[in-house]
């Protein structure tokens, strides 16, 4: 009998010990909050996990919009997981576009993008270190005076007659002022600071999705960064405008191939409003044809089957064959939710799998945009990451709503 009990004790225990683990994993990969359309529940995995709330997770006419409130996760409806919270909104229908464009930003300020020694006198010296500054740094005034741009920077330094200036910097979103003594140069006699710094960038990406109701966009799925700092640049101003594919070179193991195309028109297709994790948005000028879809939230998004909206050779896009390997469903996770296998043998043929400026193209499973393409694996082309359309949507409110509030 002791025996027996003993064995009983053990397996208790070792079921107790599972249960814990199952309920930590369920607590790590699973979202904190969730957002639901109209008459939508939460739950997976066949219901073995669900989410109930104050009364139901369905919204009933004449609801505040939105509608939040806490909900508890349950495993199996019996054993609660987490708290999580839920905001309930109206099915929003955007129009999937898969079209090239090309970018052309302005910062703003001017980005420290390297530092070099210069060569005086005295010896080599390097102020801008000596003062603190770093790379990544965006200089936004000299001397209390704004600065856009690479020359305005240049000539305060060269005209600062040897003597002291304050730089006001940007880091990691806080603003603080160093001071600076440049140098004379032996090269050319000049006053440097020992600064590399850079104020615009340009590049071809994909459009994702438009609201037919705004004209408000989503595109590239990923922010645009600094080449040699890897940040993301700050926007001051910024178009988009038409481009023409006319190449591809192939992705290969090892080395990511590109879309290489033209822009076709000077005028700008639209404006850029904001360059951030998830992408670029702004308005659109003019709009692509298409037709709209439903965008999914990030649990309807499931592993399997999906096409990919693209455009490989002059301006039209097609839809591809490809499927959801893996989700990342966490919300810390902003810009590599899914991980992509492209299996349509005939882009694979054209361009290896994802390529430098597919970035954007729209994701779709069961009639639904559920993301966007954003990175390639170095190693393997056929495969990358995409970012949940939800999470583009959000960002794109988040832009309409800046923009109607500084309207009014």
């Amino acid at each position: 009998m002791k025996k027996l009990i003993s064995m009983l004790t053990a397996s208790a225990a070792v079921l107790e010990l599972l249960l814990a683990v199952v309920l930590l994993t369920a607590d790590y990969f699973t979202p904190n909050s969730y957002t639901v359309t109209n008459g939508s529940h939460l739950e997976w995995l066949s219901g073995a996990i669900t989410v109930v709330g104050d009364s139901d997770v369905t919204a009933s006419a004449g609801v505040p919009y939105p509608k939040t409130y806490q909900g508890t996760m349950m495993l199996y409806n019996v054993i609660p997981i987490k708290t999580v919270d839920v905001s309930i909104v109206d099915q929003t229908c955007v129009v999937p576009c898969g079209t090239p464009f090309g970018i052309k930003m302005f910062t703003d300020g001017v980005v420290i993008v390297g530092l070099a020694d210069i060569q005086t006198s005295d010896g080599s010296v390097n102020p801008a270190a000596q003062a603190g500054l770093k790379i990544g740094d965006v200089i936004t005034e000299v001397d209390g005076k704004k600065v856009d741009a690479n020359s305005e920077v240049a000539k305060d330094v060269e005209n600062c007659e040897g003597k002291s200036i304050r730089f006001s910097i940007r880091r990691n979103g806080t603003l603080s002022t160093v001071v600076l003594k440049p140098v004379r140069s032996e090269t050319d006699g000049l006053y440097k600071a020992g600064l590399w710094v850079r104020d615009s960038t340009a590049g071809i990406g994909t459009l994702t999705f438009y609201d037919p109701s705004t004209k408000s966009f989503a595109g590239l799925g990923h922010g645009i960064c600094d080449s040699d700092t890897g940040e993301l640049m700050p926007l001051l101003s910024g178009d988009i405008v038409p481009v023409t594919i006319n190449g591809v070179t192939k992705g290969l193991k090892g080395k990511p191939g590109e879309l290489r195309g033209y822009f076709t028109d000077s005028n700008a297709m639209g404006r850029l409003a904001a360059n951030v994790t998830t992408g670029v948005y702004g308005y659109l000028e003019s709009v692509p044809e298409g037709s709209a879809l439903k965008v999914a939230m990030k649990q309807d998004v499931k592993t399997g089957k999906v096409k990919i909206l693209t455009t490989i050779d002059g301006g039209t896009p097609k839809y591809y064959d490809a499927e959801i390997e893996r989700i990342d469903y966490r919300d810390q996770v902003q810009s590599k939710n899914l991980v992509l296998h492209i299996t349509d043998s005939g882009l694979v043929t054209q361009t290896g799998g994802i390529v430098q400026g597919m970035s954007g193209s729209p994701i779709i499973q069961n009639g639904k945009l559920i993301g966007a393409v954003t990175h390639v694996f170095v190693n393997d082309p056929t495969r990358g990451y995409g970012v949940f359309a939800e999470n583009m949507l959000v960002e794109a409110k988040a832009v309409e709503s800046a923009a109607n509030s500084k309207a009014s």
